[in-house]
């Protein structure tokens, strides 16, 4: 194939849609679903998937008496007949919060050892489904969010932190549901889909500490509200008897992402190598080091000779300051470093995007890089290495007509990334 901007934008967008479907909830909950009980069904949820999640459990087991709540991000709900669907803030939580958490855990009381829970998590849940510790409030959780998003902390420090804090979180829920079986089923969102970091792992219990929540703090600097200081000075929020029935499956994942990925190269005839699904780091610095390996491929072969695609998934992070008023999130400023690391070489296309479809608190899923990508946004009159400098990519790309905007796909497998050498 000759590659120009037109093939390379069709290739490049065809392995993203791929990846984000093969994390379709319609398509993969009924393959993963637990036989049916002989007590009662309640179906409890909550993350960015979790709306779509319940809607193809509903449509499976239309004939089994069930039924229960889960929480989705605002705009993420679809119908899912005896399932209430409710909606709340993400990434940091609101009221809705609060309220699904109290809703999630009233469904659960008096269950027995027949009934069966069903408990649909993916990411976002983390702040979809808050229960503020003992002496709490929400504005504390409020606070403690805004600040570990800010401070360029990964999402599993986040998770162990947030855990600390919380009365439903780190296996909590799944606490609630004594002594019903519970039966968690995961669409993975973060690195080496490790089932209690997901949404903080409401029905997962895990061996963090709050001397662990405690190192993170102090190593990011961050001051807490003194409630949330008061909450792990007396030890952290306290961990109920966990079911002795628990179950976790493990549906779609990144590694599941990038493999429908590298499908389409395959069948496009290029070559795919895949560094990997749990690249960290702040997005800028993982642009440059990128920009530098797609260069060495282009130039000379290694890692790789093209036509080839270098895929990666992951989730990044961006530090910001207090002060910052710029638009974009950790996949376009990833890509804008690309870019300017690339410098205009020829050849070389990619996209990055978020599989929720959005890209922080943005409109778009990411965008694309092409060759002449940093002459098409200065000649916007936007300076690029400016623009990097105050977090604003997403201004950039909108400048030159390069988001990629997919809506909310009702699914969530994290970051996907592609390289493609012509």
């Amino acid at each position: 194939m000759s590659w120009n901007d037109a093939s390379a934008r069709r290739v490049l967008r065809r392995m993203f849609d791929a990846a984000v479907a093969s994390a379709d909830p319609s398509k993969v909950v009924a393959q993963h679903l637990p036989d049916r009980p002989s007590g009662r069904c309640v179906v409890v949820g909550a993350g960015k998937a979790s709306a779509a999640m319940a809607a193809a459990l509903e449509a499976a087991w239309s004939d089994v008496e069930l039924s229960g709540v889960v929480v989705t991000r605002y705009g993420h709900a679809v119908p899912a007949g005896r399932i209430e669907i409710i909606e709340a803030a993400h990434p940091v939580p609101d009221e809705m919060s609060v309220r699904a958490a109290d809703r999630i855990l009233t469904s659960l009381r008096g269950l027995g050892p027949d009934d069966l829970v069903v408990a649909l998590i993916s990411g976002g849940g983390s702040s979809l489904l808050v229960s503020p510790a003992d002496g709490m409030t929400l504005a504390d959780k409020q606070a403690v969010n805004r600040m570990l998003l800010a401070s360029g902390a990964t999402i599993s420090e986040m998770n162990i932190v947030r855990k600390q804090l919380s009365g439903i979180k780190g296996g909590r829920l799944a606490a609630a549901a004594c002594p019903a079986r519970v039966v968690t089923l995961v669409i993975s969102d973060v690195p080496g889909d490790e089932p209690s970091q997901i949404a903080s792992g409401p029905t997962v219990a895990d061996g963090t500490t709050v001397d662990d929540a405690r190192e993170i703090i102090s190593r990011y600097r961050l001051t807490l509200p003194p409630a949330a200081r008061a909450v792990l000075d007396r030890g952290g929020s306290a961990l109920l008897k966990m079911p002795t029935d628990l179950e976790v499956r493990l549906i779609a994942s990144p590694s599941m992402a990038l493999d429908a990925a590298t499908q389409v190269a395959r069948e496009e005839g290029i070559a795919p190598i895949i560094l990997g699904d749990a690249l960290q780091g702040e997005a800028r610095e993982v642009g440059t080091v990128l920009s530098g390996i797609a260069i060495s491929a282009k130039t000379k072969g290694h890692p790789i000779n093209g036509p080839a695609v270098i895929l990666s998934g992951g989730e990044t992070s961006v530090s910001l300051p207090k002060d910052s008023t710029g638009r974009g999130g950790r996949n376009t400023e990833f890509l804008l470093s690309l870019a300017i690391g690339l410098d205009g070489v020829e050849g070389v296309w990619a996209i990055a995007g978020d599989t929720d479809g959005i890209d922080g608190a943005e409109d778009a899923a990411g965008a694309i890089v092409t060759p002449d990508t940093l002459a098409r946004i200065a000649a916007s009159g936007v300076a690029p290495r400016s623009v990097l400098a105050r977090h604003d990519s997403y201004s950039a790309f909108s400048a030159i007509g390069d988001l990629v905007v997919t809506g909310p796909t009702l699914t969530n497998v994290n970051d996907i990334r592609a390289i493609l050498i012509g």
